[in-house]
């Protein structure tokens, strides 16, 4: 079941709320977890539901094993915890090495040895990665002593509960189980009803209106370019443009619905997007993108290799073997693989850069080079992460690097320069719609640069964990930082007005971007 399906919005989600505040408001919270619990379990079982038994599995297994942890915190028990540790990681990972990886594994090692080896085709079971990252960091907690839960049914909760069971935000046991041991989260509050409907409209406006629009500027391109078909210089930036920012209001959008929809419920999710194309490096961009799935990468990958405790080479391997294991986190390709790296490389290269030259952004001008800069070497790397075969990401690339044959004779020296490191001059110019589509991106880039995101637009009821916040770099325009959402009739008309176009939007359902990974 989709967030922006009719039946989610109009059927499922009303019921929902309604069955939880009827329970809950009459002092009958476990009655009201278990309501929440089920729902939840129908919402993951509405899109296949053979794999609700493997999602079963997986919540058994990991409580199962997560008690046993919990109950190992002695000197004398740390020997077997550890050994449980590992066995239940291995058990999960294994889990998605099998459906995620190995028809994969299988076809390169066929390449590779020019052997024929056969796996049929096995389906993807929807969130795998999502709900097992996160109950990995439920186990690794257990054993550090840092939580515990021995009431299976909170434990359930904690890993179905469906506004952020399919992609995220990736949340700690110790963020989400204690508000729901609050009181007031089972009496129906306006404020919450009221921040949660509003964030989850602009989230849906963001994937409906903005995202599924500008796929058509993308997908075309990219299916060209993977059918091996010669492409122009501003067709193929056309291409790679419109996918950059389809992917930012998809993802953007996707979380915030997340976070709307748990406000609902009286629940604060922690942050997991923070306008990360207003980063001014690739540091700074990861500390803004996919926030939760960062810090995971971060707390349960790179700080234990040994992060940057052993040295400055064994820290940027480190680093890259992160970064290409998080590639490879987000699809069975080679093509994740190489985006991971070169997310990797420009870690590398930017702390590098910081150690050698520091850089500093007290002009204008100073951040807005940064931000281009880095949203430029961004988009080179999503080339990779958004096409299909590895032939169509050079072929992308390519054609990105051949400027338009009007160009030629009037660069002067820079034409010389340009030639040198590979560039060439052929192709005219699009078409007049070309340009006016390059209008409208940037004009979204704009919006993204400039206009408040909906943590900030938010700001005065606190819309996501605040411990979590990222780094809040203010929008350019001053008179922006002003705009504040709260409860008044202009507000209501203004989300009205945003939910009408949102819904006459709603003619044809399209999966959220990160649902395949």
């Amino acid at each position: 079941m989709l967030f922006n399906s009719h039946i989610f919005i109009f059927i499922f989600l009303p019921i929902t709320l309604i069955g939880f505040y009827w329970i809950g408001g009459r002092g009958h919270h476990r009655v009201a977890l278990s309501w929440l619990v089920a729902t939840s379990l129908f919402f993951y079982s509405w899109w296949n539901p053979a794999y609700l038994v493997l999602f079963l599995f997986s919540i058994l297994f990991n409580y199962a094993v997560g008690v046993n942890l919990s109950q190992m915190q002695d000197k004398n028990g740390m020997y077997k915890a550890k050994f449980i540790l590992v066995a239940g990681i291995a058990v999960n990972l294994g889990l998605i090495g099998y459906f995620k990886y190995a028809n994969f594994f299988v076809n390169s090692v066929n390449d590779l040895s020019n052997s024929n080896w056969h796996l049929d085709t096995i389906i993807l079971p929807l969130a795998i990665s999502f709900y097992t990252f996160q109950q990995v960091a439920y186990l690794v907690d257990a054993y550090r002593g840092l939580t515990r839960e021995y009431n299976f049914l909170h434990y359930c909760l904690f890993v179905t509960f469906f506004p952020q069971l399919i992609a995220g935000p990736i949340v700690h046991h110790r963020e989400m189980l204690p508000q729901f041991a609050q009181e007031k989260v089972y009496r129906l509050e306006t404020v919450n009803l009221a921040v949660g409907m509003t964030i989850f409209f602009v989230g849906l406006f963001k994937k409906v209106v903005i995202a599924d629009n500008i796929a058509e500027y993308a997908t075309p391109v990219f299916m060209a370019a993977d059918a091996g078909e010669q492409l122009t210089f501003l067709l193929a930036w056309t291409g790679t443009f419109a996918y950059t920012l389809q992917l930012y209001f998809d993802f953007s959008g996707y979380s915030d619905m997340a976070i709307g929809l748990a406000r609902m419920f009286g629940i604060i999710l922690p942050m997991n997007f923070n306008s990360p194309y207003q980063a001014t490096n690739i540091i700074d961009f990861w500390r803004r993108w996919h926030i939760t799935l960062s810090r995971f990468l971060r707390d349960y990958l790179y700080f234990p290799l040994g992060g940057n405790r052993q040295g400055l080479v064994r820290r940027h391997l480190n680093l890259l073997l992160t970064m290409l294991l998080g590639g490879l986190w987000h699809g069975a390709g080679w093509t994740y693989v190489v985006w991971g790296g070169l997310h990797g490389v420009y870690l590398i290269i930017n702390h590098l850069w910081r150690g050698l030259c520091p850089w500093s952004l007290k002009y204008w001008w100073s951040t807005a080079f940064s931000r281009l800069l880095t949203l430029l070497v961004v988009m080179i790397s999503w080339v990779f992460f958004r096409a299909e075969t590895f032939e169509g990401a050079l072929n992308m690339l390519s054609a990105m690097g051949n400027f338009p044959s009007t160009f030629h004779g009037i660069l002067g020296p820079l034409e010389t320069l340009l030639a040198y490191i590979g560039i060439r001059f052929e192709g005219g110019f699009l078409s007049w719609e070309h340009y006016k589509s390059f209008g409208w991106f940037a004009f979204w880039l704009g919006v993204v640069w400039f206009w408040p995101n909906t943590q900030q637009l938010m700001s005065r009821y606190d819309p996501v964990l605040q411990d979590h916040v990222a780094s809040d770099q203010k929008p350019l325009l001053p008179w922006v930082r002003h705009i504040k959402w709260h409860l008044s009739i202009f507000w209501a008309v203004i989300m009205s007005v945003v939910a009408a176009l949102t819904f006459l939007s709603l003619n044809q359902m399209s999966e959220f971007l990160y649902f395949q990974f």
